[in-house]
């Protein structure tokens, strides 16, 4: 079994220092996030930023600043800049984010609408989906697919017939928002991607570190941190992004499977020398 990539989504866009103090807004405290996942065993940052006051951005000069201060704590680490941004962004807005120099190695596609709590509608037109998986191409932004159920990696398939993604196809299955946070359930996600592609599942909440424990095991890779879950476990907050990667290491080591480095990552979802389906 390949080695375990772990991602820590060190901030998003919707929690708050009212959830969790040690939610980062400014580019010090994302830093330091950064660089405590990046200590614990983190090979990808999953990285939204914010202005000082926690107000989500997607503004290209506010990742610049960021990605280019987390390069100097953690050169080798893979940055990976998202471009949902936050409910309401336009599609203008989110792709700033892959504007920064150099381009980035690695980015998210979001591949549908979906209900994101309450009145909020996180909203992805297939013209949304494909505009921007050719702009990723054009940039050589190899995108990390953000599937939240079954139908959206079958949005995703058809992107791929059009020769708009970068081989293998690497998945992030977001477990807990549209589709149950079941072993049942990733089972089923794990078994509709293409073979040979790669996957991350992100346990929503209390889902967390059960769906990275399943996909530890199945062989996929694991994703934690302050956008999915501010809890180490129950009514206790987690002191930083680290501690939930050193919890996901635990499980891992537990279970034995071995972490991956920034390197071996990059081997792993062939980064260097992706290319595009013919």
């Amino acid at each position: 079994m390949e080695k375990l990539i772990i991602t820590a989504a060190i901030c998003g866009a919707e929690v708050t220092k009212k959830n969790n103090p040690a939610v980062p807004y400014t580019i010090d405290e994302i830093v330091r996030e950064a660089e405590s996942a990046c200590a614990a065993g983190a090979s990808v940052i999953h990285l939204h930023v914010r202005e000082d006051d926690g107000t989500p951005t997607q503004s290209r000069e506010r990742f610049q600043e960021c990605m280019d201060a987390i390069r100097k704590v953690c050169p080798e680490v893979i940055l990976q800049p998202s471009t949902g941004g936050a409910v309401g962004m336009t599609d203008l807005e989110r792709l700033q984010s892959t504007e920064v120099t150099p381009a980035p190695e690695f980015a998210t596609l979001d591949c549908g609408t979906l209900n994101f709590g309450g009145d909020e509608i996180f909203v992805n037109t297939d013209n949304t989906i494909f505009n921007f998986a050719a702009v990723m191409k054009e940039r050589g932004v190899k995108p990390e697919l953000e599937v939240f159920d079954k139908g959206m990696i079958d949005i995703a398939l058809r992107v791929d017939r059009k020769g708009l993604l970068l081989h293998p196809l690497h998945f992030d299955f977001v477990m807990g928002v549209q589709i149950a946070a079941t072993v049942r359930d990733l089972a089923f996600m794990a078994g509709s991607v293409p073979p040979g592609s790669t996957w991350t599942a992100a346990g929503i909440g209390k889902s967390e570190f059960d769906m990275a424990a399943a996909a530890i095991i199945m062989g996929g890779h694991v994703r934690v941190g302050f956008e999915d879950n501010l809890y180490l476990e129950k009514g206790v907050l987690a002191a930083s992004n680290g501690e939930l990667v050193e919890k996901a290491v635990k499980i891992a080591k537990l279970l034995g499977r071995e972490i991956a480095s920034p390197a071996e990552s990059r081997r792993i979802l062939s980064i260097s020398g992706a290319r595009a389906a013919e």
